[in-house]
């Protein structure tokens, strides 16, 4: 059978080529057809525009999926799962196109990479060429990529809860932050989670950022108790688990408008709160339905036009009870920082007052 000719997409001024456009990207499902690798592109480039207010000068890492996804396919969590079929690319591939920029970025390891920075909707659509379905930015801006813009709030489902969970939780976190003075912008995560996004002044760091989620969350586990805070999965319960180290450098979520890995190719879609409250199934949102609901105007056009101040959040982080919390294992270990054993399997006498093994 003769190879389908690349087709190519008027993006702007840019003229993207897609190769292997007929490519079946996602398969088909009760709700939506099979979806092919140029209507991928095409999705992109429809919103476009909408994509780049919330990924535009950020540093990006892309999902890429080269052969598309299909039910059982696995995304490499490092550099040693080999055989993974898709995976995170955090440095800009050889041969991209003059027109895709970059941003350098420090890890937590203090190594650095040059990392996708969008500029123009093109950028975002080369990127689905390449196999991108879901965009993760960072939350800062260049040139000052070392103090985050954005506050995220990931209200995660554990097992036990749905997505009605963390609807009703949304809601509670909205009239929180309200009452902080603060106004929250609400998004679907693709799957079963709602994400929350405050733009902050951009003059703390990620740090300071990760305690304001800690103790955000404290306060909305004080009201609510079907919100947990608690690191490991042991602890959490059938409670809605509200993600503080998202917040940390190379820590993102997918972003608004990015397609998801998950049957129906599903929109992490950002929602007015009242659109929010009357969703019953986030697989309504998806690749087919989206471009429609995006024409109807952006509900999260207007996020830029005011910043706030951390010191609410702050404040809860110093005045709850709790101290500080578990970071992710490839960090170093920080000042009071609970142990970092799974509490089952702690034994109190391998551990002194300071939650310091005691070497044996």
């Amino acid at each position: 059978m003769a190879k389908t000719p690349a087709a190519v997409l008027e993006v702007g001024e840019r003229e993207v080529r897609v190769s292997s456009p007929d490519r079946v990207i996602y398969e088909p499902t009760d709700r939506t057809p099979a979806i092919t690798k140029l209507e991928v592109c095409g999705y992109v480039a429809e919103v476009g525009d909408a994509l780049m207010r919330v990924v535009g000068e950020r540093p990006t890492a892309m999902e890429r999926w080269p052969d598309g996804w299909r039910e059982g396919m696995r995304l490499a969590t490092g550099p040693q799962d080999r055989g993974a079929d898709g995976f995170y690319q955090k440095r800009l591939p050889k041969g991209a196109p003059d027109y895709v920029e970059t941003v350098q970025i420090a890890f937590p390891s203090g190594r650095t990479a040059d990392e996708l920075c969008p500029t123009e909707p093109a950028a975002l659509v080369w990127a689905a060429q390449m196999g991108a379905l879901t965009f993760h930015p960072w939350p800062v801006r260049r040139p000052d990529v070392d103090h985050p813009d954005e506050l995220r709030l990931d209200l995660d489902p554990q097992p036990g809860t749905d997505f009605a969970d963390a609807r009703r939780v949304a809601d509670v976190a909205r009239e929180l932050l309200e009452e902080l003075g603060l106004r929250g912008y609400a998004k679907t995560s693709g799957n079963r989670g709602v994400h929350i996004f405050v733009r902050i002044q951009p003059r703390w760091t990620f740090d300071e950022v990760r305690h304001a989620a800690i103790g955000f969350g404290r306060e909305l586990e004080r009201r609510d108790d079907r919100v947990t805070t608690a690191w490991w999965k042991e602890q959490r319960g059938e409670r809605l688990f509200i993600d503080y180290n998202q917040n940390l450098r190379d820590r993102t979520i997918a972003s608004a408008w990015s397609l998801r890995a998950r049957p129906g190719a599903p929109v992490s879609t950002p929602l007015t709160w009242s659109a929010l409250a009357d969703l019953d199934d986030p697989r309504e949102l998806n690749l087919t339905t989206v471009p429609d609901l995006l024409a109807d105007g952006d509900p999260w056009a207007d996020m830029d036009a005011e910043a706030y101040s951390l010191e609410p959040l702050l404040e809860l982080w110093e005045t709850l009870p709790g101290g500080e919390l578990n970071w992710p294992p490839d960090y170093p270990k920080q000042p009071g920082e609970p142990p970092r054993v799974q509490p089952s399997k702690k034994v109190a006498e391998h551990w002194d007052e300071h939650g310091n093994r005691i070497e044996t």
